[in-house]
């Protein structure tokens, strides 16, 4: 398989794997289904991507002038490796953990607020996780997708990661309105543990990227 191809899947991969984990907009996007339906999930992706697009550019701006430098690109890559082991392993963990995963007694006390729009953008916005997983994993997929392609490749790659956060709002969203319990179910927590484990494969993957690194320095 063509390699640009097997990055742009474990893209798609690493992203579902962020979308599973339990967060702010999920949580806010399933207590708000009755009200909302799948729409709001929609308009919560649009919030989020009016945060996110601008940092994957600023961080594509900023490696454009440092891209074939072996320490940024070990340094990057070190870093991206780390916090995925982190998240691989804590997603494990809580999926291994029934009392730790969101329930309906949970999400029933997060209160309505305003329009879903306002509130994807806030919530990502203000989210330390978002923040942290793109200024390390997510750098490192940029510098890969600009090494392959340059700014086309990015494009390509926030195409292909962008897509995750559309379905699976207004997916949940739609099947909670529709009297489906998604949190908290055993189906979930095994999925949830698939995808943590995918996350500890792609950490390892980049330390090994790491490693080689250190051969150009």
């Amino acid at each position: 398989m063509d390699p640009f191809i097997l990055f742009l899947v474990s893209v798609i991969l690493i992203s579902l794997s962020g979308a599973l984990a339990p967060g702010p907009l999920l949580f806010t996007n399933l207590s708000n289904a009755p009200r909302w339906g799948w729409k709001g999930g929609i308009w919560l992706s649009l919030g989020h991507t009016c945060i996110e697009l601008p940092v994957i550019l600023l961080i594509a701006f900023g490696l454009s002038f440092v891209i074939y430098l072996p320490l940024v690109q070990l340094i990057i890559t070190s870093l991206g490796s780390v916090v995925l082991l982190i998240f691989g392993i804590l997603q494990v963990r809580e999926s291994l953990t029934p009392g730790e995963q969101a329930d309906q007694e949970d999400l029933a006390k997060i209160k309505p607020t305003r329009h879903p729009f306002l509130i994807g953008f806030i919530f990502s916005a203000v989210n330390p996780f978002f923040i942290v997983w793109w200024f390390t994993v997510g750098a490192n997929i940029v510098l890969t997708a600009l090494l392959f392609a340059a700014l086309f490749g990015v494009i390509i790659m926030f195409l292909s990661h962008v897509w995750i956060d559309y379905v699976w709002l207004a997916g949940t969203a739609w099947a909670t309105k529709q009297g489906a319990h998604l949190i908290g179910s055993k189906g979930y927590r095994i999925l949830n543990a698939v995808f943590g484990i995918l996350l500890i494969y792609f950490g390892i993957q980049f330390g090994y990227n790491a490693f080689l690194l250190l051969g150009l320095l």
